[in-house]
C-alpha cells in the first residue's frame, strides 16, 4: 500500500500491525522471503533506481552502485547468511541460589517499524534500516524524503509489488505527512537526519514510549600529519568529502594539522579534485549536484569574505558548487561550533566545502574537537601511534578510521550509529537485528527438588545464611 494522503497513514500503520499480528513475518521462512524480496526489488529494477537517484543528485551510475544500491544488497546477504544463527535462544548462566534452573534469551520481533529517511542518499538509507527490520521479524512503514522526489516515487510504486502481503507499507510526502505519522503508535523508529529534527522525533516518540534510532551527523573532524602519504591521504579526504557533492551526513567536516602542512596539503588536495574530476568537475559525469535552491544558497553564503584556496566556483542554475577548499588563519584558541570564529565552522556544512583549520598540535586539535559536541566519525590520517592513541583515547566519536573516511559505513561487521548530538542506538548487520528484536528471557525452574524453599519464610538462622552466601556468588 502507498499514501500520499496523511488522512490516510492510520490505514498504513494499521495494515502493517495487521500484517504482524497474523504473524506474516514471523518464521524464518517468512524473513527470508521479505529479505529476497527486498533484494529482488533492488536488482530487478537497477536501471531505474540508478535513473532517479541521478534525477534527484545526479549521481553517476558507479556512485548509485557503490554508495547506495549495492551496501543494501550486501546487508540483504549478510542477513541471510547469519539470520539462523541470530535467531537461535543463547543459553545464559544462573545464579547458584536458583539452582536447579536454566536461562535463555529468546529473539523476539518488536511490532511495526518506522523508518523515516533523509534525502541525501535516499536509497541506503531508507532500506538498509528496513533489512534489519525485515531480518528480526517486524513489519514496517517506510517513509522516504519528498526532497529526493523521483527516488521516493520509485520505492512507492515498487513497494507494493514486491511486499503484496502488506509487511511494507509506504507514506510519501512532506512536513505534515511525517507529522501525523509520528502520531501514530509504532515499537521501534529509525530516524536520519538533522538534530534539529531529531529532537521533534524524539519527543514525538516519547508521547507513545517508543524506541527510537537517531543517526544525526554533525561536524566530523580529520587529522592530518602525514606527510609522507600526503597524496594519497589527500586523494581521499578529496573523495570522502566531495562524493554526492559533499553532501554525506559522515563526510569530513574540516580537516585539522599543523601550520607548516597547510600549503602542501591545500595542493595536494587540488591535484586529487582534478584527477577525480577534472579541471572542470562541473563537465564531470561523476561529479553531483546540490539537493535544492535552499541548500544551494545555503552553501554560496559560507563562502561571504572567504577566498578560497581551491574551487569556489558555482552555478545556481544547474545548482553545480564545485569542489572547494578553504583555509582558515590560525588563532590562539581556535573552535568549533556556535562559537567558532567563522560561519564554516559553527554548524555542519553538508556540502562541497572543505575548509582547513591549522592548530598547534594534535593536543590542541583534541581540545577543538573535545570543545563542542560528539562527532558521527573521526578520522586520524597519521602513522604515529601515539597521535592515533591520543585520538581514539581522548575524544569521543560514533566511530573512527584511522588513514581512510567514510568506508566504516560499509562494514556490515560494525555497528554505524552516533554518541551524543550526533545520534543514538546504531544498526547494520547483526547490530540491526539487536535493535529490531527483544531478547526475552525466558527462566525454567523444576518444582522439585524445592530449593526456593531456602528464601522463602519462616527464616532459618541457617537457611538464611546459606542463601545470603549463595546470592553473594551469583
Amino acid at each position: 500500500m502507498t499514501l500520499t494522503q496523511s488522512s490516510g497513514i492510520p490505514d498504513a500503520v494499521a495494515a502493517a500491525r495487521g500484517s504482524f499480528e497474523r504473524g506474516l513475518t514471523r518464521s524464518l521462512s517468512a524473513r527470508r522471503r521479505q529479505l529476497r524480496a527486498l533484494g529482488a526489488m533492488l536488482t530487478e529494477n537497477e536501471s531505474a533506481f540508478e535513473a532517479a537517484l541521478w534525477k534527484d543528485l545526479r549521481k553517476n551510475r558507479a556512485e548509485a552502485q557503490l554508495t547506495e544500491i549495492s551496501i543494501v544488497l550486501a546487508e540483504i546477504n549478510h542477513a541471510l547468511r547469519h539470520l539462523r544463527q541470530w535467531a537461535r535462544p543463547t543459553r545464559v548462566p544462573v545464579p547458584l541460589v536458583l539452582m536447579p534452573a536454566r536461562a535463555r534469551l529468546v529473539p523476539e520481533p518488536l511490532g511495526v517499524v518506522l523508518v523515516i529517511a533523509p534525502w541525501n542518499y535516499p536509497v541506503l538509507l531508507l532500506l538498509s534500516p528496513l533489512v534489519g527490520a525485515l531480518a528480526a521479524g517486524n513489519t514496517a512503514v517506510v517513509k522516504p524524503s519528498e526532497l529526493a522526489p523521483a527516488t521516493s516515487s520509485l520505492i512507492a510504486r515498487l513497494v507494493p509489488s514486491y511486499f503484496p502481503d502488506g509487511a511494507v507499507q509506504t507514506v510519501e510526502g512532506g512536513v505534515p505527512e511525517t507529522t501525523e505519522l509520528l502520531a501514530q503508535r509504532f515499537d521501534h523508529i529509525v530516524f536520519t537526519g538533522s538534530g534539529t529534527v531529531g529532537r521533534i522525533v524524539m519527543r514525538a516518540a516519547a508521547e507513545q514510549l517508543t524506541p527510537v534510532t537517531l543517526e544525526l551527523g554533525g561536524k566530523s573532524p580529520a587529522w592530518f600529519d602525514d606527510s609522507a602519504d600526503i597524496a594519497v591521504a589527500a586523494r581521499r579526504l578529496a573523495w570522502a568529502k566531495f562524493t554526492n557533492a559533499g553532501q554525506t551526513c559522515i563526510a569530513p567536516d574540516y580537516i585539522m594539522t599543523t601550520p607548516d602542512q597547510v600549503p602542501a596539503l591545500v595542493d595536494a588536495l587540488g591535484t586529487a579534485i582534478a584527477d577525480m574530476w577534472g579541471r572542470d568537475p562541473r563537465a564531470s559525469c561523476t561529479y553531483g549536484r546540490i539537493v535544492n535552491d535552499r541548500q544551494f544558497d545555503r552553501l554560496v553564503g559560507y563562502l561571504t569574505g572567504v577566498d578560497p584556496a581551491v574551487g569556489g566556483t558555482y552555478d545556481r542554475t544547474e545548482r553545480y558548487f564545485s569542489p572547494t577548499v578553504v583555509t582558515l588563519p590560525a588563532t590562539d584558541r581556535p573552535a568549533v561550533g556556535p562559537d567558532a570564529a567563522h560561519p564554516v565552522l559553527q554548524e555542519e556544512i553538508f556540502g562541497p566545502i572543505l575548509p582547513i583549520l591549522p592548530v598547534a598540535s594534535a593536543e590542541q586539535a583534541v581540545q577543538v574537537i573535545n570543545g563542542w559536541d560528539k562527532p558521527l566519525a573521526l578520522y586520524v590520517f597519521s602513522s604515529a601511534p601515539g597521535i592515533r592513541r591520543l585520538f581514539e583515547e581522548e575524544t569521543s566519536s560514533g566511530a573512527v578510521v584511522y588513514n581512510a573516511a567514510l568506508i566504516h559505513a560499509a562494514a556490515t561487521g560494525l555497528p554505524f550509529g552516533g554518541v551524543g548530538a550526533s545520534g543514538m542506538g546504531a544498526y547494520h548487520g547483526s547490530y540491526s537485528w539487536r535493535t529490531f528484536s527483544h531478547l526475552k528471557p525466558v527462566l525454567e525452574k523444576p518444582l522439585k527438588p524445592d530449593s526456593l524453599r531456602l528464601i522463602q519464610p519462616p527464616f532459618g538462622k541457617l537457611g538464611t545464611a546459606l542463601a545470603q552466601h549463595l546470592m553473594r556468588r551469583a
